[in-house]
């Protein structure tokens, strides 16, 4: 392994790392997202705690951090495995960010952008997947974590290398283990809809 690849691994967990949810919702509403709702970071809960532009952006942030060590890593040239590695280190640093003593996202938005340069149908299908679903249950956490079980399949039916394959399923692990409360609260019927969460925005 050469110096500049393991920097570039770990430069890409650093900047997944940073937590928007929690610098947007502060810097634009004064409130933090850890005190509020779910108490996560994300972008969900970031409009829920500060409003749909907190939301919006914080929904743009974590996606973008996810897209640019991976098409950087593209453009680089980088193999397969490698390109694998510097998406999987950017999830994981969006879910365990050493910046908030690794209390991070659920990275559903992370995961939308590591995959979006890298494997651009599947992102486009499961974009497409989450709404259908969304909209049918009217629960984000339900269409997240049956759009990140679906990763795996997508990139196997899209003909995506072994490498993806293996980053894939641990995404969709970690994806469905970081939303263990939600699938608990769905269980149990506390979780709230779409329409519970318009309405308890500030």
């Amino acid at each position: 392994m050469s110096s500049p690849l393991l920097a570039a691994v770990f430069a890409a967990y650093l900047l997944g790392a940073i937590p928007f949810g929690l610098l947007l919702t502060k810097a634009l509403s004064k409130r933090d997202p850890r005190e509020h709702g779910s108490g996560n970071i994300g972008a969900t809960n970031a409009m829920r705690t500060g409003g749909k532009l907190v939301g919006a952006l914080t929904l743009l942030a974590d996606i973008l951090k996810g897209i640019i060590p991976v098409a950087l890593a593209i453009a680089a040239d980088l193999s397969e495995a490698w390109i694998a590695v510097i998406a999987s280190a950017t999830f994981i640093g969006h879910l365990y960010p050493v910046y908030l003593r690794f209390r991070g996202g659920k990275g559903v938005a992370t995961m939308l952008g590591v995959i979006l340069p890298w494997q651009p149908l599947v992102a486009g299908i499961g974009i497409l997947l989450w709404f259908v679903l969304m909209k049918l249950s009217h629960y984000v956490s339900l269409a997240s974590i049956l759009t990140a079980l679906s990763l795996p399949l997508l990139i196997v039916l899209t003909d995506g290398s072994m490498p993806a394959l293996i980053a894939g399923m641990m995404i969709a692990t970690l994806v469905t283990l970081k939303h263990a409360s939600n699938i608990k609260r769905l269980l149990d019927g506390s979780e709230p809809t779409t329409e519970q969460d318009r309405q308890a925005q500030p």
